[in-house]
């Protein structure tokens, strides 16, 4: 064989290589662009619909189909050959994953059924981790392994201890209950940092304010029911803030209502130089008119103060609303958020955007999706807990910091 044969036929390999990537991007953004299709995913929205289950028949040949390619830059950070997978269906309202390195399960909030669930990593299972929880949404592990859980009900932030006992991280600021913890992230200073929105001042995850307060000014409603002799109700005392709870105890209030109303899921940077919350829509008792659905980026400097607040983005992807909620990094700095369409089928799921605000990607469920985190052995699994299931597909990136 000659050389000119060689170079011949290793030059029409790589066009063919080459073209069958740029037909993969191209079809990943052309089947993006439905902007006037509002609802129209092939594949989430089949008659029959897509199954996602463990004897579901084979949709996979290279990319999931529902695995949308919106930048080309996307394609190093997901993995091919792997499909998406519900792992779990069977909550109200599924919340709060987080990723136990150390004992390698997945556990998430089950917030209406008042109980945490956790997935095995060795054979699937799934089973009641903890019940009942006070109406637990978000949830996370610290440096040293511990669940870090929000309550509703009890208006708190707890810790469990590795001998089995259980601390109360944050229970009120200046002398006034919280609303509702949302949602939590470690710092590697020790400290924790959380959302307090209102969205527990409602019958469904939590519990209504006493008569008269902001989510129950008719007086209509009795928190009482449902609940233990002695439970004692609150009611609203305080704006929705961001805080921070230095290892002394301390509780800082590090981003107000006016910079940020209801605001919910949050997330570091892989180097905790930037802070990113989601601000979502107005609560149980809200006054004022909500948050936009958007997510906004802080400077946070060595003395743990944010400054240079910035939009990072509208979230509006197609003309739609991908009203964001959990957030995570990966270790390139890329952020991960879940997404609330609402009604446009096709939509919610996932969103991927880089640290500029650049859209990358969007990972398409059928269902809208609260809460994501990154898990697995080897930390390159996303798992995205979405109203009744529990789903997860692998990556070619790892998520940064614990789960």
């Amino acid at each position: 064989m000659s050389a000119n044969s060689t170079m011949s036929r290793r030059t029409v390999v790589q066009a063919l290589a080459a073209g069958a990537g740029a037909l993969a991007v191209g079809a990943h953004a052309a089947s993006a662009q439905t902007s006037g299709e509002r609802g129209a995913a092939p594949t989430t929205v089949t008659t029959p619909a897509r199954d996602f289950g463990p004897n579901a028949p084979p949709t996979t040949y290279f990319w999931d189909p529902d695995v949308v390619a919106v930048d080309p830059a996307f394609n190093g950070l997901v993995q091919a050959n792997t499909p998406i997978l519900r792992l779990y269906k069977g909550t109200l309202w599924a919340e709060g994953p987080a990723w136990s390195a150390q004992g390698r399960y997945l556990l998430w909030s089950d917030i209406p059924n008042n109980r945490q669930m956790r997935w095995l990593e060795d054979d699937g299972r799934v089973s009641v981790f903890r019940s009942p929880t006070n109406n637990s949404n978000g949830n996370a592990f610290d440096f040293q392994g511990r669940q870090l859980s929000c309550e509703h009900l009890t208006r708190r932030v707890v810790r469990y201890e590795h001998d089995g006992t259980a601390s109360v991280i944050a229970d009120a600021y200046e002398g006034k209950r919280l609303n509702s913890p949302n949602d939590v992230v470690p710092h590697p200073d020790g400290s924790v940092w959380f959302t307090d929105p209102p969205y527990g001042g409602q019958l469904y995850e939590g519990e209504p304010d006493i008569a008269g307060g902001p989510s129950n000014a008719a007086g209509r409603l009795n928190p009482r029911i449902g609940q233990p002799a002695g439970f004692q109700p609150g009611r609203r005392e305080l704006p929705t803030n961001v805080y921070r709870v230095d290892p002394t105890g301390r509780v800082d209030l590090v981003i107000s209502e006016s910079q940020l109303p209801d605001p919910n899921g949050l997330t570091f940077s892989p180097d905790y130089k930037r802070l990113y919350v989601a601000s979502t829509g107005r609560g149980p008792g809200d006054t004022g008119s909500g948050g936009k659905g958007d997510v906004h980026v802080f400077d946070v400097g060595a003395d743990n103060k944010l400054s240079n607040q910035k939009l990072f983005s509208d979230f509006m992807v197609d003309g739609v609303k991908c009203g964001p909620d959990g957030l995570r990094c990966d270790v390139n700095g890329n952020l991960w958020a879940s997404s609330n369409a609402r009604r446009v089928v096709g939509y919610s799921g996932v969103t991927v955007w880089n640290p500029d605000g650049k859209l990358l990607g969007r990972i398409r469920l059928p269902e809208v999706t609260g809460n994501i985190c990154f898990g697995g052995a080897k930390r390159n699994r996303l798992f995205m807990a979405s109203s009744q299931s529990l789903y997860a597909i692998y990556l070619a990136t790892q998520g940064a910091g614990p789960g």
